[in-house]
């Protein structure tokens, strides 16, 4: 299911796979799909590995916490409404950087896994569709993290 490959020696490739078992099964679970069915590779690099790939795809060259690539293109056409459902294996492709993790964790005094869990949450939900451009998308995309770390033991994040 989950293709991780880490880039930077900064991360603990068996607690981040752990971390990503539990979060995107959770998410892919939520939605009623069944994770076992589905593909996705997960990048776990640094912040400068993740600026470059901002810059790339976003023209955005300064690191953030999370990327995502979905493998097609999943919107729905109307605003607020969930997606339908994936009719290929491949989801697609997420990107997590370390320091960037790191800061925010500590910045906003929640523990490293629980953020690192979200952004994983946060990630899938975009392979699967979900955005938050506009306010309908948004409240719907945090409405559904907000569920789904809930199940998992972790706060709402945006309190």
């Amino acid at each position: 299911m989950i293709d991780v490959i880490v880039e930077s020696e900064t991360w603990d490739e068996d607690a981040l796979m752990s971390l990503a078992n539990t979060a995107i099964g959770a998410t892919l679970a939520h939605l009623d799909l069944d994770a076992r069915s589905f593909e996705i590779a997960l990048l776990a690099c640094d912040d400068a590995r993740i600026a470059e790939l901002n810059g790339d795809f976003r023209a955005k060259p300064t690191p953030t916490n999370v990327l995502s690539w979905p493998s097609e293109e999943r919107s729905p056409d109307i605003p607020g409404t969930h997606p339908e459902a994936p009719d290929d294996i491949e989801l697609g492709d997420i990107a997590i950087a370390f320091e960037t993790c790191t800061r925010e964790a500590e910045t906003q005094n929640k523990p490293f896994e629980a953020h690192v869990s979200h952004l994983l949450v946060h990630g899938t939900l975009h392979l699967l569709g979900y955005d938050h451009i506009n306010d309908a998308d948004a409240l719907l995309m945090e409405q559904l993290e907000r569920e789904i770390l809930g199940k998992m033991g972790i706060p709402d994040p945006y309190v």
